[in-house]
């Protein structure tokens, strides 16, 4: 919660009365973008689906966020990430070559259905300056997982190949994997003939770039495991740090495998202060990933903590709606708002 709701106001709204409806219609009619995450239908039942909304704010971006999408036999299921991801063929795809189904680290799913969400809400922004009108959006978990078969789905629908698990590895280019050394794992990518031959003089294996077998990458490919092979054993022989000051300044990317303890003090997050320090509303302080981005022209920064529940109701309420302080207490007596 902390790390996903900085920047933000918390209003809570009874969705279950009259008066609380109400509220979410005003807010409506002076916002630019309402984002919902209920099943397809629910709000649509409780006066506040997009039809409803579309007739008294005609400018609302209205984005339905959901785990199947408003249509299809799914679509009256609850989604979760994981789920999404198993239907979707994300977890088949992932984890050892001779091992089962793995669920990434991370929810990626969600992850990446926020941010076709973030970019859907910005271009329907820009559509609505040209038309003066909102639209809504219909964006889900499944469709998400699916488009970001990419490669892996195209392959499939042109070709009829079907994916296999790899590891770390690449299913088509080599080498492009995880290596484990004498006291941790470093991950190598040779992708070009170029940096294949850069790689084997860093590591002092010339005569690997000249033997037949791994000459280009369709070799390499054809013969991954006997060139996977020499590759396991050199990087075995020396520690992640040794490695990494010989390989300090390739032409061909590498990195380390850092735990997360070690992603914190590893002196490039450091350097790029990403981690940052938020104050709560109770005055405890706590540390949290920043954004990523970065503006030439603007701050992107953390101008408020993660609110409590409710805590910004009074304020939106008379700031942004103009309600008088006594409706605003006899709703919150009433129980149409907290």
């Amino acid at each position: 919660f902390v790390c996903l709701n900085r920047n933000k106001k918390s209003v809570c709204v009874n969705l279950k009365t009259t008066e609380g409806i109400k509220v979410i219609h005003d807010l409506a009619k002076v916002s630019d973008v309402l984002i919902e995450n209920y099943v397809p239908g629910k709000l649509s039942s409780l006066g506040i689906g997009y039809e409803d909304l579309k007739e008294i704010a005609p400018r609302l971006i209205y984005l339905s966020l959901t785990g199947y999408g408003p249509r299809g036999p799914y679509s009256r299921r609850p989604g979760y990430d994981v789920i999404a991801a198993s239907i979707g063929g994300l977890l088949d795809i992932t984890g050892p070559e001779d091992g089962g189904p793995c669920k990434p680290g991370v929810a990626m799913t969600d992850l990446a259905t926020g941010l076709f969400a973030h970019g859907a809400i910005l271009a329907a922004l820009l559509q609505r300056n040209k038309t003066g009108l909102g639209q809504k959006i219909d964006c889900n978990l499944l469709s998400t997982q699916v488009a970001s078969l990419i490669n892996i789905g195209s392959n499939y629908l042109n070709a009829g190949k079907e994916a296999k698990r790899w590891g770390t590895a690449h299913e088509s280019i080599v080498p492009y994997e995880t290596f484990a050394t004498a006291d941790g794992f470093l991950t190598v990518g040779g992708g070009s003939n170029q940096q294949f031959k850069s790689l084997c003089e860093k590591i002092n294996m010339p005569h690997l770039f000249k033997d037949s077998r791994f000459v280009d990458n369709i070799s390499r490919v054809k013969n991954r495991e006997a060139l996977i092979t020499e590759l396991k054993k050199c990087f075995a022989k020396q520690t992640t740090a040794d490695w990494l000051n010989v390989l300090e300044g390739s032409s061909f990317p590498y990195g380390q495998v850092n735990r997360v303890s070690q992603v914190f003090s590893d002196e490039h997050i450091q350097a790029i202060e990403l981690v940052k320090d938020v104050e709560l509303s109770d005055g405890a302080q706590v540390k949290v990933v920043g954004p990523p981005v970065e503006y030439s022209g603007s701050k992107n920064a953390v101008r408020s903590p993660p609110p409590m529940l409710g805590e910004h109701t009074e304020q939106v309420l008379s700031q942004v709606l103009n309600y008088p302080r006594d409706k605003i207490r006899l709703l919150r007596e009433q129980g149409h708002v907290q």
